[in-house]
């Protein structure tokens, strides 16, 4: 290209990401770039690849492949589809029009329950069945609720379809985790290079026809791939190969999630076989250095953080440039995405965990970074947690005002890793001080900053939900972690938000270094007493996994572990595997106690079994489970003083 060629750019969303709202990478890098005035254009493939499988059309193409599948090898879920085909045709399009929200009274019909055709998932509706009304959903959607008994309905049957897809088309299919096998703590590439040189499926064929018409649209000279997650990789390179085989000379750079934190030591000179250059952390410099190295006015050697491929050899290049400021990467823009299109799903009846996949949300970031970046188990050593950087709250109210006026939509959710009180604070002030009328979430640290006060403010500002992470709720092992809090205090502060009108997320981990059996069993304890007293109203239990990038992964030594060498490969380098000599009773393991944790959980969020010992939620030998050495009303107490 000349040296005064503009460059048009096109970032697009592999599948899958979220089918509720645009993942926001592409928002924020069109936006910067416009700013810059280079003429930047977006697309979410995930979304159209969906909607278009799950069209009139696309179930009758799905009909066929399932057809062709051999009889004994068809699965519960593919059967269902076949004998109840013409019901599927006849209600697929009402129901994307409904989760799109375009014909609400649709779900008068839907919740009594004689609409849809009710394939396997809905038989996880048993479980709940009321012996006395005969609701399966009245316990979580009660006499009301209609509107959100019937989208959780609808969920259902889309997972039905997607099990169909998974099981006649593409076994790796998932509306979320798609092919994320692949990819996930993989050292070889070996399985992304087979499966993308196998023959196309009815999927790979749909999403290479959108990739096509994306290309025929928007004609760009630089294509930018988004990988923020494991499952949204192969879909990535797929997309790759189609461009690179009808438009060869077309760029390609991949960036996002993924590679950030997997690709960080990448050697593998075939992954450019599909994409030009792949970029590490924030994307606004690489991305603007790459543009004027394909305009002619920067060489190859002066890009940054961009690895690229020379002799079959996979080279590192990094020009030392500042980073954009925080405060100058503009406003992200939804403009080129179907804002009106995404499918506003209810599909986990967590109360938090609903917010990720109900509703469209505009995505925005308070401040760049953790300020704390001290917990062990997170990737404190990368971008995007160390390099803390903010704005001033006048500035984040300018780009939710424009942000409002462009999309027409109030919601925002805060994407930080733990979002500043003071920055939370300032904003709220200035939204109050502006009037502005908004709802948000996200997600913070549960310190002490955190006043009841500020939770008032938070609320008036438009606050709707907090989540945040209380990890093992054990002070010996947060110590550990450097977390920065006790049990005590996030009791004192997730109360005063409750007492705000504030939903409190708590997350929660298990199989941290050094944990035993009776720290578990008094974590539990904790959680128990901290729904018991109105602390919380919802949490999940994880299982804790140690990566290279962490304290824990850096120095293992330190937290009484030792690391299990990583097997050879070129690929990605993440998840690392760990050997914890602290003792265990015979036949108990974290896998197992997890079991329990997690059943726990789900029952004290709907009010049930919070005066039972938490010692019978382990399915344990007798006499192998200790008796919890925390008071049972010990969080009262520190909430009393």
């Amino acid at each position: 290209m000349s040296a005064t060629h503009p460059v048009k750019v096109l970032s697009l969303i592999p599948p899958m990401t979220q089918l509720n709202t645009p993942y926001p990478s592409t928002a924020y890098l069109t936006g910067f770039l416009r700013s810059r005035g280079v003429e930047a254009h977006q697309a979410d493939l995930a979304l159209a690849l969906v909607l278009r499988l799950l069209s009139r059309s696309g179930l009758t193409q799905l009909h066929e492949a399932a057809l062709s599948q051999p009889e004994p090898l068809r699965s519960a879920a593919v059967n269902f589809f076949l004998d109840h085909f013409s019901h599927y045709q006849q209600t697929i399009d009402a129901v994307i029009g409904f989760l799109q929200g375009r014909d609400s009274t649709l779900s008068h019909r839907m919740a009594g329950r004689g609409f849809l055709p009710e394939g396997p998932r809905f038989a996880s509706l048993e479980a709940f069945d009321d012996e006395e009304t005969g609701d399966p959903l009245g316990w979580a959607f009660g006499s009301l609720g209609q509107h959100d008994r019937a989208r959780h309905l609808a969920t259902l049957y889309l997972n039905d379809l997607a099990d169909v897809l998974r099981d006649a088309v593409d076994t790796r299919f998932e509306f979320v985790r798609y092919a994320e096998v692949l990819a996930a703590a993989q050292p070889s590439f070996d399985p992304l290079a087979q499966a993308l040189a196998a023959p196309h499926n009815l999927i790979d064929q749909h999403l290479a026809e959108l990739t096509l018409a994306a290309m025929t649209q928007h004609q760009p000279q630089l294509v930018l791939l988004s990988v923020p997650f494991p499952g949204s990789v192969y879909g990535a390179l797929r997309m790759a190969q189609t461009i690179k085989r009808h438009h060869p000379d077309v760029r390609i750079a991949l960036g996002g999630g993924f590679v950030n934190t997997e690709l960080r030591e990448l050697a593998e000179p075939r992954l450019f076989d599909f994409v030009d250059f792949i970029t590490l952390d924030g994307g606004e410099r690489p991305v603007l250095c790459l543009i004027e190295h394909l305009q002619g006015t920067r060489s190859r050697t002066r890009l940054v953080r961009t690895f690229v491929r020379e002799q079959d050899r996979v080279r590192y290049v990094h020009w030392p440039e500042p980073d954009i400021p925080f405060e100058d990467v503009g406003t992200p823009t939804w403009d080129g995405l179907p804002i009106h299109q995404y499918l506003s799903l209810l599909d986990m009846l967590n109360p938090m965990h609903r917010l990720w996949s109900d509703g469209r949300w505009n995505k925005l970031t308070v401040a760049h970074g953790c300020y704390w970046k001290q917990c062990s188990f997170c990737d404190v050593s990368l971008d995007y947690i160390s390099r803390y950087e903010t704005t001033s709250a006048s500035t984040l109210v300018d780009r939710i005002e424009r942000i409002v006026t462009e999309t027409g939509q109030t919601g925002f959710h805060f994407v930080d890793e733990a979002a500043p009180p003071k920055m939370l604070k300032a904003l709220a002030e200035e939204l109050l001080r502006r009037q502005v009328q908004i709802s948000w979430w996200g997600n913070i640290r549960f310190e002490k900053t955190f006043t009841p006060e500020l939770s008032e403010l938070l609320a008036q500002s438009g606050c709707i939900a907090l989540s945040g992470g209380l990890e093992v709720a054990s002070d010996r092992l947060l110590a550990l972690m450097q977390k920065g809090v006790t049990v005590e205090q996030v009791a004192r502060v997730t109360r005063g938000m409750t007492e705000a009108g504030i939903l409190v997320h708590a997350y929660l981990m298990y199989g941290f270094p050094t944990q035993t059996l009776q720290d578990t069993v008094d974590a539990l304890e904790y959680v128990r007493q901290l729904f018991e007293n109105g602390c919380i109203h919802s949490g999940f239990f994880h299982r804790f996994v140690c990566t290279v990038h962490s304290p824990v992964g850096q120095d293992p030594a330190a937290y009484g572990v030792e690391l299990i060498p990583l097997p050879p490969g070129h690929f990605a380098r993440n998840d690392i595997g760990f050997i914890d000599p602290t003792p265990m009773p015979p036949g108990v393991d974290h896998d197992r106690l997890g079991e329990g944790l997690k059943k726990a959980i789900y029952n004290f969020m709907h009010g049930v079994g919070l005066d039972q010992d938490v010692r019978g939620w382990f399915e344990l030998p007798k006499g192998v489970c200790p008796k919890p050495t925390v008071k049972r009303d010990r969080i009262a107490r520190a909430l009393r003083a």
